[in-house]
């Protein structure tokens, strides 16, 4: 039984402009103890897919299920098996931190154990670097903080599926690297998990296996590593200050200084070099390496559309 099922899921919003296919036949499956990516720039439809999978949206067509349990249907059961960790900032001001997770965690029946409960609160607060912000009121937490509290909220009454909708956006790399230490000790313990990010290596670095969506359109759909194999294998790198030759600007992709260039062999490779050598550019930190999932992102993005038989489906 799959931990999440999406099975020819539709979204379509009716607006004074007409109607607007926000997800057209999105059908994927995430098995129990999977991390999973869902990957797209904004306006695919991932936020849309997660508000479908958590009640809070309803499907123009087709159905979802948590565990076997339908969102619609079943709804009860399906929401006491996730745990959703939103992009907005959501808190009760009236609450402090160890309050606002206790009466979380009172939703879902997990109070009947109070001396259970207490004690995941007091880890839930320790791992995420809650612990001296126990007593605090939630006004007084900066936005970091407040989204760590969102991570223990979502947590709180152990569920087996965890969903992680851009739970690192705008926050610091310490709570990056605890989040994601701890997340993935959930993941070995067994927790199927959900993660919607736009930092891209994070992605590479955490999930098994990959969806993108384009347009509402789910257009690549496989592992992790046979995605980034399926690209150029090899990465340009340098740093440079003045403009590229034209011969490379459409094919490079800059960000600031740094310079990365696709290339598919050695021959290549040589090729590029001499074009910088007879313009006269002098790189700097050059380096040779393998493509990342950035730029298979890119690749797919900017590419054309895919037909269905494209689309590489893995289990």
């Amino acid at each position: 039984m799959p931990a999440i099922s999406f099975q020819n899921v539709s979204k379509t919003y009716i607006g004074k402009s007409g109607a607007v296919h926000a997800l057209d036949d999105v059908s994927f499956d995430i098995q129990p103890g999977e991390f999973f990516g869902l990957l797209g720039p904004n306006g695919a439809g991932k936020t849309t897919l997660i508000s479908i999978l958590a009640g809070l949206a309803r499907a123009s067509a087709g159905h979802v299920k948590v565990l076997g349990h339908d969102v619609v249907s079943d709804y009860a059961a399906a929401r006491r098996s996730l745990g959703i960790v939103p992009q907005e900032l959501v808190f009760d001001p009236f609450f402090n931190v160890r309050e606002a997770l206790r009466i979380q965690s009172g939703y879902f029946g997990a109070r009947v154990d109070k001396k259970a409960n207490d004690a995941w609160i007091d880890e839930l607060l320790a791992n995420l670097g809650l612990a001296d912000k126990a007593n605090a009121n939630m006004r007084q937490l900066s936005g970091g903080m407040k989204r760590r509290v969102l991570v223990a909220q979502a947590l709180v009454h152990r569920p087996p599926v965890i969903v992680l909708d851009e739970p690192t956006a705008g926050v610091d790399v310490e709570l990056r690297q605890t989040l994601w230490q701890f997340v993935a000790r959930l993941n070995r313990e067994g927790h199927t998990v959900l993660l919607t990010t736009h930092y891209l290596e994070e992605a590479e670095a955490l999930c098994g296996r990959l969806a993108m969506l384009k347009q509402g359109r789910v257009v690549a759909l496989d592992r992790t590593s046979a995605l980034l194999a399926g690209t150029a294998s090899t990465m340009l790198r340098f740093k440079m200050d003045a403009p590229l030759p034209a011969a490379l600007a459409a094919q490079s992709r800059v960000t600031g200084r740094i310079v990365q260039i696709t290339a598919h062999d050695a021959h290549e490779v040589e090729t590029i070099l001499g074009v910088l050598r007879n313009a006269g550019c002098q790189p700097e930190d050059l380096e040779i390496g393998r493509a990342d999932l950035e730029d298979v992102f890119l690749e797919i993005m900017n590419g054309p559309p895919r037909t269905v038989a494209q689309v590489r489906v893995a289990v």
